[in-house]
């Protein structure tokens, strides 16, 4: 990854002088250090917490949801399900592959059982997120900002799950990467991390749009066609996902067989109505419940349109668009909104831009206090209902 973290930034460059390369690592060390801090800190909230209802925070983290078909892939490979009372069927093939190798191969290679190898991806991968979300705020809005960015991922209320055997961090250091190298005119790491992301989370489609609609401007900019390696870029960012949809769908026998299979599982785009229907019951309900859900996504509305107005790049936008409208506008599991929209980090970016612009101190009590906050949160939801 140091090519990709130099491209672009002033330590690239060879006439920059040692003293300012050595600043720029500096920088870049803060940032995943104050967010391995919070990170940290909602562990410890979680280990004191789940000690007092004795339940096992390892246990919360590594063996319970989607943790355990994740494990059950990576023991296996693909072939299980699961018959539901009611006549439905819940299949492995609903997740796609990339952690669930990665854990096999580490447990093959080492003492580690395949949770713990998630547990382990997890660990690498969110610092390595937090050092993309460092550089792309810093290109952005500068140093300040990247510190603020990383830290605010952090500290998102659901941040406990970058800490669990699931694949949002490992989808997001991917899609960061991504869209880093594409700022930065490195489309073959471009395509390649793309299609990685494509192999994590069916939200990888998102980093190839973004990709696709970036080299579009670029060309348009330019008023020329595409280089040999923006090509390649291009041509490896699909790669991923939707070679894993065709093998699904070969495997099922039919050319929706991946929606299929998610429909199984009560997932599905229907733009949106099934989650107002849920905000509905809960006014008319408990009237408390859906007046929060109608601020939350009110919130993630008023951050994109910040963003629009912040006029990021396109690439940007464009991922973040589409993962707030897929988060958003899915049926199913609504419980998993917050965690769907993880990955949407560039909605942060207005936030750690108006924090890079405070006095250090008042910006360090602001993360502080979103740190407390969300270690608290996550350590309630993990050892209540957790994510579906």
């Amino acid at each position: 990854m140091t090519e990709l973290a130099d491209a672009g930034h002033p330590s690239s460059r060879t006439d920059v002088p040692r003293d300012v390369r050595t600043t720029g690592r500096r920088r870049v060390v803060t940032a995943v250090l104050a967010y391995a801090g919070v990170r940290a800190l909602g562990l410890a909230v979680l280990a004191v917490w789940s000690a007092t209802r004795g339940t096992s925070p390892h246990t919360l983290l590594a063996a319970r949801w989607d943790s355990l078909w994740y494990t059950r892939v990576a023991e296996g490979w693909y072939g299980y399900q699961v018959r539901l009372p009611e006549g439905g069927v819940h299949s492995d093939l609903a997740f796609f592959p990339l952690l669930p190798a990665l854990e096999r191969g580490l447990a093959q290679l080492s003492p580690l059982s395949a949770p713990d190898a998630g547990l382990l991806v997890s660990a690498v991968a969110s610092p390595a997120t937090a050092w993309a979300l460092y550089l792309i705020g810093e290109r952005l809005h500068g140093p300040r900002a990247g510190v603020c960015l990383a830290v605010l991922w952090g500290a998102v209320p659901v941040g406990v799950v970058q800490s669990m055997a699931y694949s949002e961090s490992l989808f997001t250091a991917l899609a960061a990467w991504a869209l880093w190298a594409a700022l930065t005119g490195r489309w073959v790491w471009a395509g390649t991390l793309a299609a990685l992301s494509g192999l994590t989370r069916p939200v990888g489609a998102a980093v190839v749009a973004a990709l696709w609609c970036a080299a579009l401007r670029e060309l348009w900019r330019r008023r020329r066609g595409p280089g040999a390696r923006m090509a390649l870029g291009l041509l490896l960012a699909p790669a991923g996902w939707f070679g894993f949809v065709a093998w699904v769908g070969v495997r099922t026998g039919s050319v929706t067989g991946y929606l299929d299979v998610q429909g199984q599982w009560g997932n599905g785009f229907d733009g949106g109505w099934a989650f107002a229907c849920f905000v509905w019951e809960n006014l008319t309900g408990t009237f408390v419940g859906g007046l929060a859900l109608l601020a939350g996504v009110a919130l993630v509305l008023w951050l994109y349109a910040l963003c629009v107005r912040q006029r990021q790049p396109d690439a940007l936008l464009v991922y973040a668009g589409i993962v707030v409208a897929l988060a958003l506008c899915a049926k199913g599991y609504f419980g998993s909104k917050p965690r769907l929209l993880l990955p949407a980090f560039p909605l942060l970016l207005p936030l750690a831009a108006a924090l890079s612009r405070c006095r250090t101190g008042r910006a360090a009590l602001a993360l502080g206090a979103l740190a407390a906050a969300s270690a608290v949160y996550g350590a309630w939801w993990l050892n209540g209902s957790g994510p579906p």
